[in-house]
């Protein structure tokens, strides 16, 4: 980063640094979390080569805080929902370590986002059979298609979590 993007950087922190952290907290309501997310925003902005924000800081802070926002809500509810998952399956084992939540809830991402790369019908196949236990007759009912073409999705969506997860084989 040259000096010159640094002071363009530090000067917007000076002049507009306030102001997001009162819109964060607003959002956030918490200002601990809006303190935390304030940072996230100019550290991402620290990461541009260079800022063009002359015409409107305000409106570009605000977007790059309102992803950050964003993904954090979505973090929030995939940590709550792997706790009340862990709670459902292990009663009153010792709630996981912090750092445990967090890996798992990356893990979860990382498996949507590889969901995602899927087309829907295969996407829906797979979770309907793997995640809810749905029969494949009740599957190509549902999707109506046949049987067999229900195990080819599976099939497929396997495939493709296995090489995603250990390449391609030669």
């Amino acid at each position: 980063m040259t000096g010159t993007a640094s002071l363009d950087l530090d000067s917007i922190y000076r002049a507009h640094g306030g102001w997001l952290l009162a819109w964060l907290t607003g959002h956030a309501r918490c200002r601990t979390r809006a303190s935390d997310l304030a940072q996230e925003t100019f550290c991402r902005l620290a990461e541009q080569p260079a800022l063009q924000l002359e015409a409107h800081p305000r409106r570009y802070l605000a977007t790059v805080a309102r992803r950050l926002l964003i993904d954090d809500v979505r973090r929030r509810s995939s940590e709550r929902c792997f706790l009340e998952a862990f709670a459902l399956h292990m009663g009153t084992a010792t709630p996981p370590a912090p750092d445990r939540i967090a890996e798992a809830v990356q893990e979860l991402a990382a498996l949507a986002e590889l969901l995602d790369e899927l087309p829907p019908r295969v996407r829906r196949a797979f979770l309907m059979s793997r995640v809810d236990g749905v029969a494949y007759a009740e599957i190509a009912a549902d999707l109506g298609v046949s049987t067999s073409m229900v195990k080819q999705y599976v099939a497929r969506a396997l495939t493709h979590c296995y090489i995603v997860a250990h390449g391609c084989p030669d």
